[in-house]
């Protein structure tokens, strides 16, 4: 292996045949509740002579490149200067380079100013992947979040103001059987009020090391919603999205029992329709071994 990276190592599907490139190890907040993937790392910022000593070290194998991910779950905590120093790096070495993209916390796009963002916009980096989660304030506190519907819904303004392409996800089943509708309605309301490119859903995987956890933060003893749920959860969050720009709809993650993809509003139909014959039984889903995060 030419890095010897540092596991676990995750990125998002559209990432498959990416370079994958740890310019931070771990996550900064790693405090949500429903989130294991980090809770085994020390969140660090990795020297810049390390990744560009990688960077080098890719270019000779494959100078071809033309997607870069930058990980772990938290790059844009990295210094704006750094993090320029490094999308430079990116570009020399890859001439044929056309993405380089990052998960993005709501702290980060807080703390970096617009002005920032550009600058990162016209450095490279192209794409940005969001976790909204949900829309309700309620759950954002009990899932530990870190970030209101508010500061998610400021931070995604600047970072669309920069110029980026903004790739979000929200958490079917995140409400349980007590909170599905709250979840639903108010992630379409914050979805509304943003103008996203993409929008994603996964269902609620917890892993059982952080299962209490995540448990312990409800007052009543959280249900899990079942596939059948979970459909018509994603029936009513298409119902209610009125996004302000057309908008890309999937959930072609690992963990969602059905696959869908269309835009916003134009395909709702079609859409709605095969969630209608997969309600009726008449689609077969995802079987449970194939399923994963």
């Amino acid at each position: 292996m030419l890095i010897d990276y540092d596991m676990p190592l995750w990125r998002p599907p559209s990432e498959a045949n990416s370079f994958i490139l740890q310019a931070t190890l771990g996550c900064s907040f790693n405090r949500c509740s429903f989130c294991s993937m980090y809770r085994t790392k020390q969140f660090v910022v990795r020297p810049l002579e390390q990744v560009q000593s990688e960077i080098r070290a890719m270019a000779r194998a494959y100078p071809g490149t033309r997607r870069v991910f930058l990980a772990d779950g938290d790059a844009l905590a990295t210094p704006t200067e750094q993090l320029l120093a490094i999308l430079q790096a990116l570009h020399l070495a890859f001439p044929r380079l056309e993405r380089v993209s990052s998960y993005a916390l709501p702290v980060n796009l807080l703390k970096k100013s617009v002005d920032e963002l550009r600058q990162l916009r016209e450095g490279g980096l192209t794409l940005l992947y969001y976790g909204i989660e949900t829309g309700s304030a309620d759950l954002l506190k009990r899932i530990t979040k870190g970030a209101t519907p508010e500061v998610m819904v400021t931070g995604l303004t600047k970072a669309k103001q920069a110029g980026l392409t903004l790739s979000a996800t929200v958490v079917l089943g995140l409400g349980g059987q007590a909170y599905w509708r709250e979840h639903i309605d108010a992630t379409a309301e914050l979805v509304n009020r943003v103008e996203l490119d993409y929008l994603s859903t996964l269902q609620l995987m917890l892993d059982p090391t952080i299962e209490d956890e995540f448990r312990r933060k409800f007052r009543e003893p959280f249900q899990l919603q079942d596939d059948q749920a979970l459909l018509e959860e994603q029936a009513r969050l298409i119902e209610r999205l009125e996004p302000p720009a057309p908008l890309t709809f999937r959930s072609n993650h690992a963990s969602n029992a059905l696959a869908l993809a269309g835009v916003l509003p134009r395909d709702r139909t079609a859409l709605l329709d095969t969630l209608a014959t997969a309600l009726a039984g008449q689609v077969a889903l995802r079987p449970d071994w194939l399923r994963g995060y």
